[in-house]
């Protein structure tokens, strides 16, 4: 005897039935998906090798690093603060690209090893994070749009480079001994110290990296100002802060921040973008309330009762008697002769009631207008009470 295949129902799971089911998620997905790769492409392709000497792109410094090459100068990247300091020398030009990424102890570090080195140390857009000990006695003022200049200064390199695109920060220097270049409101945006007494070292401050970047190196003279800051001495080293050296971590108190991987700022972000989309996702299913015919007929008694239990559910006794006393009101007024508009007025209701009801009767005002019951206990009694009160007025 062969058993017979039931046939499908209405609530089988078809593949029709699970596409219509989960296209909307799948289309959140795509489209949190496309959104990630977006950011990360733009993010990739917009500041990738910033200012690095190995980086072909535009904001890269490739560009530099082969000119100095074909002038006899070596460009070495490092990117911890040990490595700098050991290959700070007379015959050394040591450029920081973020010099307000360092923390104080590198900051100090670094001075200690290139105040008396000899060498030469550039630092590209220093503020006020960093002057204070890599340039003592230095400002930050604030900064201008990048545009061409001309040096308008006595100082070499800048005179055989002639117009450039610089600004940026601008500095203020307190001495003779520093020679400010290519100024913009009376300030300099290319500032050299000299401190007396120290070696034949030098520092530069540079307000704006502009002309070390690929795309801007063949514009005006930046190739050559480049050129002529940086090639002072046979060597380059070029350090890229970096927030993995251990040195940054300042005796190894690592913050809650240094423990989270780097990508941690654009993973928050999708996260964020995915939780909007699901609630979009989610919201669009949500509308106003459409009244509709039950497709079947309930009796009064049913829905009473599944009201009521809705009601103890949610321990609401206030809104359960708020009603039982709402529609007691409403059934006494008309038989008490009072408008259906003054139904649920004390002052109003009250009296006619009171006026149908026997000297020593029940008090209609706390039964009508009453406190909110204690417990089930007593929201059954005002119940069976508010009955009693309407059979009393039917009946006088």
């Amino acid at each position: 005897m062969t058993t017979p295949i039931a046939a499908p129902t209405s609530t089988s799971a078809t593949a029709h039935r699970l596409w219509a089911r989960t296209r909307g998620l799948l289309l959140a997905l795509a489209v949190l998906a496309a959104a990630g790769i977006a950011l990360a492409a733009l993010h990739s392709n917009s500041q990738h090798g910033s200012l690095d000497p190995r980086s072909a792109d535009r904001y890269g410094s490739r560009a530099v690093a082969q000119l100095l090459k074909a002038q006899g100068v070596s460009t070495r990247v490092v990117t911890t603060l040990d490595e700098a300091t050991v290959a700070t020398g007379p015959d050394t030009t040591l450029l920081i690209t973020v010099p307000d990424l360092l923390t104080g102890a590198q900051q100090r570090q670094l001075r200690a090893a290139t105040i008396d080195s000899g060498g030469r140390t550039v630092l590209i857009a220093p503020g006020s994070p960093s002057l204070g000990i890599l340039a003592p006695g230095v400002r930050a003022e604030s900064p201008v749009s990048v545009k061409p200049r001309d040096p308008d200064c006595a100082q070499p390199a800048a005179t055989r480079a002639g117009r450039a695109d610089t600004g940026g920060i601008r500095y203020a220097a307190p001495d003779e001994s520093s020679d400010g270049c290519y100024p913009a409101d009376g300030l300099p945006t290319l500032l050299r110290t000299a401190p007396r007494g120290q070696g034949q070292g030098d520092t530069v401050l540079l307000g704006a990296p502009d002309i070390l970047l690929n795309h801007r190196l063949d514009k005006e003279g930046n190739a050559s100002l480049a050129l002529q800051l940086l090639g002072t001495r046979p060597h380059v080293v070029w350090y890229l802060p970096s927030l993995g050296d251990v040195s940054a971590t300042d005796g190894g108190q690592r913050s809650f921040f240094d423990l989270i991987p780097s990508g941690w700022r654009w993973a928050a972000l999708q996260l964020a973008l995915a939780a909007v989309l699901a609630a979009i996702w989610r919201a669009r299913r949500l509308g106003p309330l459409v009244t509709e015919q039950l497709p079947v007929a309930i009796r009064a008694s049913e829905a009473t009762e599944g009201r009521a239990r809705l009601y103890r559910k949610a321990n609401a006794r206030d809104r359960a008697a708020a009603t039982l006393r709402s529609a007691a009101r409403s059934r006494l007024a008309p038989l008490v002769g009072v408008t259906a508009s003054a139904a649920h007025s004390p002052e109003v209701l009250v009296p006619a009631v009171s006026a149908r009801l026997p000297a020593a009767g029940r008090d209609p005002l706390s039964l009508l207008f009453g406190p909110t019951p204690a417990d089930d206990a007593a929201l059954v009694r005002l119940a069976d009470e508010l009955d009693a009160l309407e059979r009393e007025v039917r009946t006088s």
